[in-house]
Formats: C-alpha cells, sequence, structure tokens
C-alpha cells in the first residue's frame, strides 16, 4: 500500500518537471515533451531491469534497502539554474 501511495508522489512531480524543461527551451513543447516521455520510460526500464538484476544477486529486501535511499538523488535539485535570476537580468539589460 505504501509503494503505491510512493509511487503517486513521485509521479506526481513529472508535470512540474515538464514545464521546468519547457522554460527551459520555449517554442519546442512537443521536443522536449517527446524527449522528457522517452527519456522518463527508458530509464524506468533500465532501472527495473538492473533492479531485477539485483535482486536476483541478493535479495528482495536488499533491493528494498537501496530503493528507499533512492529519493536522496532528489536533494541534487538545489543544484539547478534559477530562472528567475536570468530573466530579471535579461529585463534590466533590454
Amino acid at each position: 500500500m505504501l509503494t503505491v501511495v510512493i509511487g503517486l508522489i513521485l509521479a506526481s512531480a513529472f508535470a512540474a518537471i515538464l514545464v521546468y524543461a519547457t522554460e527551459l527551451m520555449p517554442g519546442k513543447v512537443g521536443t522536449v515533451a517527446g524527449l522528457f516521455f522517452g527519456f522518463a520510460f527508458g530509464m524506468g526500464g533500465l532501472g527495473a531491469a538492473l533492479l531485477g538484476g539485483l535482486a536476483d544477486m541478493t535479495s528482495i529486501g536488499f533491493v528494498y534497502q537501496v530503493c528507499a535511499f533512492l529519493p536522496a538523488i532528489g536533494l541534487l535539485a538545489a543544484f539547478l539554474p534559477n530562472l528567475d535570476g536570468a530573466r530579471r537580468r535579461r529585463r534590466q539589460a533590454a
């Protein structure tokens, strides 16, 4: 039950990521959406295969422990560029 809730929470961030990406490449909404959907499904497939292989080598309990730490990668979002600051500088220069 908790896995379903966690999956829904993680999936809810996809729309925000897509909006952020379209701001980085304005006017290319279809290209950005296609790239992100393709990338997301491709990485999901690779991740499932890798985690399945890891479960075969160790145990499913170990894979659950590994997956518990994967959301910590989201802390890297603190290093994303600040778009508001760049927009302000462009407005002031114009």
